[in-house]
């Protein structure tokens, strides 16, 4: 590894330890592609044995201190037991995601929907997921739509655009406190026509008349090939409007393979911009989430394998010189600048990282280190009967 000057490690160190990245409850579960789900053993049954999975992942990556919750798959009774138990386990209950496109009734949308019944039931879904906000503790409420048309002349444009915008000012005026609404975008599947919210911009549009508690989640894996999505991660913390990520990584379309897995640079890149305007940190309010399906992995340790990418291309990011990007920058020097990026993330971060995780009381390799844990083994063994908790496809 280059040599690093004490006192810039000892910043790269100090960032790497405050980052947090929340898992998600639905990494954990049987998921995979429209054609199939593969089953394994040792996957959960119950909120609450996801939960254990993910506290699992905090205990040896010491980073991953909440996890996201997805309605209604994730349903339970007692809302405020829950998280309790996540308490108990070490971790707390996070990002609340709503599902507003499995019922039957959401065939031709749900908040866009031209009936007004089926509007309704939209709406009330959620808030309903406020409602467990409420109960959890949780800061922020997910919001993805699967709505859209198929076929030219199928709805109004414009009208849809008015019916979305009456339902998320519905939903940001109920939250309270310290709650926020974050909007995420797709650029297609399953509308094949349009999607009603297909973008950054139109999602960065409705969140700009929301409100302040109204910011936009970047979904990595969201983005027609080409696009340039750092160039959005600026612009959008630029506006004080990035509310999120949900960290993926795709090779074609919305692949949800693990992060930094197909585009490492791109990753590095995103992180960059985050370190750039110095919102690496929990107080600056972005959320750093995995949104993956682990159709072939085994889940918790892709789950692991996941965090400690975000955390590769996180050092290699701080390792950026800064003042000489600047400065090359301002010269005109094109090719010294673009060296000053790549010089950092050609550096093997991997003994650094082993130094925090060290310092942290952690074992440097997580990965081993779950391996050799026997936890895949025995929740294979107690994990038997009932039905194993999946994506609900």
């Amino acid at each position: 590894m280059t040599e690093i000057d004490p006192t810039t490690r000892r910043r790269i160190v100090d960032a790497l330890r405050e980052q947090r990245i929340e898992t998600p409850s639905w990494g954990y579960g049987n998921s995979g592609t429209r054609f199939r789900v593969f089953p394994q053993p040792g996957v959960p049954r119950d909120p609450y044995e996801k939960v254990a999975d993910a506290a699992t992942v905090h205990r040896f990556t010491g980073v991953t201190p909440t996890v996201a919750l997805h309605i209604p798959w994730d349903r339970v009774d007692d809302y405020a037991a829950l998280a309790g138990y996540a308490a108990e386990q070490g971790i707390a209950l996070g990002t609340i995601n709503a599902n507003v496109f499995q019922d039957d009734d959401y065939k031709l949308g749900s908040v866009t929907n031209p009936d007004p019944a089926v509007r309704r039931k939209a709406i009330g879904h959620l808030v309903e997921c406020i409602d467990i906000m409420d109960a959890t503790g949780s800061r922020d409420l997910k919001l993805w739509f699967s709505d859209g048309t198929n076929y030219p002349g199928q709805d109004s444009v414009r009208e849809r655009q008015d019916r979305l915008a009456d339902a998320l000012r519905q939903t940001y005026d109920r939250l309270t406190g310290e709650q926020r609404l974050l909007l995420e975008y797709k650029l297609f599947e399953p509308a094949f026509y349009m999607t009603d919210v297909p973008d950054w911009g139109t999602a960065y549009a409705h969140c700009l008349d929301l409100g302040e508690r109204a910011r936009v989640v970047i979904d990595t894996g969201h983005h027609a090939p080409g696009t340039n999505i750092e160039f959005i991660v600026a612009f959008l913390l630029r506006a004080g409007k990035l509310g999120g990520f949900d960290f993926n990584s795709r090779f074609y379309a919305d692949d949800d393979l693990m992060v930094g897995s197909a585009d490492p640079f791109q990753l590095f890149r995103i992180m960059h911009e985050i370190v750039l305007s110095d919102a690496l940190g929990p107080r600056h309010g972005v959320a750093f989430m995995l949104d993956q399906c682990h159709n072939i992995e085994p889940k918790v340790q892709a789950v692991i394998r996941s965090v400690l990418n975000v955390q590769e291309a996180t050092a290699k990011a701080l390792l950026v010189d800064v003042a000489a990007l600047t400065a090359a920058q301002r010269s005109g020097d094109v090719l010294e600048a673009n060296a000053v990026l790549m010089d950092a993330y050609n550096t093997d971060v991997r003994p650094l990282l082993r130094e925090v995780r060290a310092e942290m009381g952690l074992d440097p390799d997580p990965v081993a280190a779950y391996k050799r844990s026997g936890h895949l083994e025995r929740v294979s063994a107690e994990r038997v009967g009932g039905d194993q908790a999946g994506w609900g496809a």
